[in-house]
Formats: structure tokens, sequence, C-alpha cells
């Protein structure tokens, strides 16, 4: 049998067996599940698309438009030469940077403490703290313990109130839970201390973890307006959404040579606001999708 013979033979073989193979059925759950998460996924973005396009718009228009109608980055020109915006920008950098590591220092050694079994009250101490979560002592008795701490007034607050957040804690905890307990076991063996195990095996292996509620911290710091209007008064202390807010909202705007609407303007703040976090989330993309599941899997 020659060798275009065993071709022509295997060929019919693959055509026998790829008709004899049942047909796969249509998923009609999932082309309904593709439908309704596209539709949502366009309600999501279609908002957002608006306040792109009307922060490039010239004309101050309340309708929906896919592009400018007359393209321009006045708006943007005017927040970038805006001198009392520099001061509320480094002020937001500085908190949220440090406001991020004090957050994760405080939840990851916070959490690692409730995950030893044999912490003596470890209970009673995980309830006192969800505790908090539901009751609190109001708004008055909080303005007094930050104005004896000598908070009132300074940018640190930020940095001091978002730090300790009982919800970053629980989820540090649970998904230190679901490390390997045997880990432990051999690093206790090796003649690993309790921290040693904190600093050389657990962290290691928590870096979805981190950058999860890293990212929750950095939003929440950098995003706190009512905290800045409620103990600030001083100019030099607030952040950068407090005076941008002021200066789109309150019309407190600087007279400029730029044929901008109010609109436009209005939008440009909103993207500004938002686009050191739209820069930073590609990056901890991968991180933060891992750990959305924080503590769902244990050993």
């Amino acid at each position: 049998m020659t060798l275009k013979e065993n071709e022509k033979q295997t060929d019919k073989k693959k055509i026998a067996i790829e008709q004899t193979k049942p047909k796969k059925k249509i998923d009609w759950f999932d082309i309904v599940n593709y439908i309704v998460f596209t539709i949502i996924a366009l309600i999501i973005l279609i908002p957002i698309w608006k306040v792109l396009v009307d922060s490039f718009n010239q004309v101050g228009v309340y309708q929906f438009k896919l592009l400018p109608t007359k393209f321009t980055i006045d708006g943007y020109r005017v927040i970038l030469e805006t001198k009392q915006l520099y001061r509320p920008f480094l002020n937001s950098f500085i908190t949220t940077i440090v406001g991020t590591l004090a957050g994760l220092a405080v939840a990851t050694l916070g959490g690692y403490v409730l995950s030893q079994e044999e912490l003596p009250g470890r209970a009673a101490l995980a309830y006192f703290l969800l505790f908090t979560m539901i009751f609190s002592g109001g708004m008055i008795p909080e303005y007094l313990v930050m104005k004896k701490l000598h908070l009132v007034n300074s940018m640190w607050i930020l940095v001091v109130k978002h730090a300790v957040n009982v919800y970053n804690i629980i989820l540090m905890k649970n998904f230190f839970e679901g490390i390997p307990k045997s880990l432990h076991e051999a690093a206790r063996i090796d003649g690993c201390s309790t921290m040693g195990i904190f600093f050389k095996i657990v962290l290691p292996l928590s870096k979805a973890a981190l950058a999860s509620v890293g990212l929750m911290y950095a939003v929440t710091v950098w995003n706190d307006y009512s905290t800045v209007k409620i103990y600030i008064t001083d100019p030099n202390q607030v952040n950068f959404q407090y005076k941008l807010r002021n200066m789109i909202m309150d019309g407190d705007t600087p007279t400029t040579s730029y044929d901008v609407s109010q609109t436009t303007l209005f939008n440009a703040g909103i993207v500004s606001a938002i686009l050191p976090f739209m820069i930073l989330y590609p990056f901890l993309q991968q991180y933060f999708v891992q750990g959305v599941n924080i503590g769902a899997v244990k050993e």
C-alpha cells in the first residue's frame, strides 16, 4: 500500500469519526448569560463614557454624545495650571501612600494575630471587633477623640481614621487561615518564631490579598471628602478631592484665558480625580482578581 493510499484511508477514518460524534447542543443559558452581562457592562460604561466625552467637549451639553461636538483640552489645562490645586494634590498623594501602608500594617498584623488558634481570648477579641462594625460611638464622640489626639485641622486625620478597618482585618484573617498549616509546622520545626513565620512564609504568599486590601485602603483615603469637610478648615491641609469639588461646584475657579464651559470643567475634574487609579489598576489587576476569593478556600 502506497503512502498516498494510507493518507486517504486516514482522512476517511477522521471524517467518519467526526460524523459519528454527537453534535453539541446550543447552551441557551450561556447565551443568555453573555447577553445579560454585556447589557450590564454597557449600562456601567455609558455614564463613564459620557463623562469622558463631555470633558473634551467645549460646548457644555446635557445630552449623551458618542463624540465631542467641539473637541478641546482646555478643561484639563485649567486644572493643570491652577496652582491652588498643587498643595491639595500633594496632600492627597502623601496621605494615600502613608494611609495605605499604615492600613496594611494594621490589617496584616491584626489578621495574623486573630488567625492564631492558640491565642487566649481569640474569639472574644474577634466578637469585640465585629461589634464595632455594627455599632459606633457617633460623630460627636469621634470628633472629641480626634480633637484630643490633635488631629483636627490636620491632613493626618485621613491616615489615622482609616488605619483601623475591621472589615479588612477580617479579610486578612480569613486569608491567613487558608494558608496550609503544614507550612507553619515545617517552619517551626526549622526553628522559626511566630513573627518569623509571618515575615518569611505568610507575607510572601499574600501578594493577592495585600494588593486587594491595599487598593481598597488607597481608594478610601484618596476619595475621602466628608472627613475633610467635617474636621479640616485650614486650606493648606485639605485634600485634592475637597479642593477640586469647591473649585468646580462652588464656582471657585481662577480667571483664565481659556474658553471652557462649567460643564466641561466639571467632567474634566471628575476624570482627573479618578485618573491615578485608572493608571494604577491595570498593574494590580492580576492580584486583585486573585484576591476576590480571599479566605474562600481553606485547607
